[in-house]
């Protein structure tokens, strides 16, 4: 293979939207993926939501582009006829203690720029969902859900019809600087890439990519902890419109209930240390899920509760306190137009076309 523009490692969400921005330019693009297709890890198990950018301090990345992102899905979706629904969501102060968290999120939320933000009072709330019960609830009428595996689909699609290269069961596991910028080795293939730039979109792989690439990821604040977080599909079908949500939690947005495009009804996720890479779900943190639903909507028994998925996160935080995206362009460490992607959890899916950009605009593309 002759030497390309630009080689993305990993082919999840971030990947594909990156691969797809930097193809329209006309350079050429090669992406690695480990497994044998798009998005089997972090990507393909989520909550599948529109975050509206409530959650993070302002002047942030993941303020920034959760923001951007969320438009541009939208419009996105609204273009290429993309599954979505902007179906709103509450957030539930479930005892009066908590409401005073409410308007803290709410002042966060537009410093952000968030549209349409709304504290509403018990009644309101019972009005708006009947099911559901709190003291208090900021209403955010910006976000919504998709299909992610369409979306995923989509980039994939568009990148390839643009040019790009997508090489599967292409395991890195080796990086070297040469003068024209970086040759890859991948396992079980004779021929390395060599690569006029790269960027490591490679999820929970991206700490160790980096460290290929020679840099001390522990100095550097690259070093992720894995957390599991598990979902429950409800058996019945539940007359509410909106996603509902409580207030977050230390490591998290706490276990929420979010709609899928048949109508369906998922909790979840819960948030642990992951002690390895496995998708199987505890059923016997059935109660966990049902303590945490029944706080704003009861009725729920443990029989409605089903195991659905699970999934794992890559975070620079073991403690919950914030950390924001590393997006960053390393050549201050020696490695011209190697652009590192590291820590890209919650809101990832939805900021992924506006992290897509930013790349483009690193790389000067």
């Amino acid at each position: 293979m002759e030497t390309v523009d630009v080689a993305i490692i990993g082919a999840g969400v971030v990947g594909l939207a990156v691969a797809e921005r930097l193809s329209r330019t006309g350079r050429t693009v090669v992406v690695l993926e480990r497994h044998r297709r798009h998005g089997t890890e972090t990507s393909s198990r989520n909550s599948e939501v529109i975050h509206s950018g409530i959650y993070y301090p302002p002047g942030t990345l993941k303020a920034q582009l959760c923001v951007e992102g969320r438009k541009a899905l939208y419009d996105l979706c609204h273009q290429w006829k993309l599954f979505c629904r902007q179906t709103g969501k509450v957030v539930v102060a479930c005892d009066g203690d908590e409401v005073p968290r409410l308007g803290k999120l709410l002042a966060q939320g537009r410093a952000n720029g968030v549209e349409g933000l709304e504290l509403i009072d018990a009644k309101f709330l019972r009005d708006l969902e009947p099911l559901v019960r709190g003291e208090a609830a900021l209403k955010v009428p910006a976000a919504g859900i998709l299909d992610t595996e369409e979306l995923m689909r989509f980039f994939l699609r568009k990148a390839e019809e643009q040019g790009a290269i997508f090489l599967w069961n292409a395991e890195v596991h080796a990086a070297e600087r040469i003068p024209a910028g970086y040759r890859l080795r991948i396992k079980g293939m004779a021929d390395p890439v060599e690569t006029l730039a790269v960027v490591n979109a490679a999820g929970l792989g991206c700490e160790e990519v980096a460290a290929m690439a020679g840099i001390d990821t522990d100095r550097a604040g690259y070093g992720l902890r894995f957390f599991k977080g598990e979902y429950f599909r409800l058996r019945k079908e539940l007359d509410v419109r909106h996603l509902v949500y409580p207030l977050p939690d230390q490591h998290g947005l706490g276990i929420h209930l979010t709609l899928d495009k048949n109508g369906g009804c998922r909790l979840g996720p819960n948030s642990f240390p992951a002690r390895a890479i496995d998708y199987d779900v505890d059923v016997s943190h059935k109660d966990e899920f049902l303590h945490a639903v029944s706080r704003y909507l009861p009725g729920i028994a443990a029989a409605d509760l089903l195991p659905d998925t699970a999934g794992i996160r890559p975070k620079l935080s073991a403690d919950g306190s914030f950390r924001d995206f590393v997006i960053a362009e390393e050549s201050a460490r020696g490695l011209p137009g190697w652009v590192d992607l590291v820590g890209i959890d919650s809101p990832g899916l939805t900021a992924s076309p506006a992290i897509a950009r930013k790349v483009a605009d690193l790389l000067h593309y």
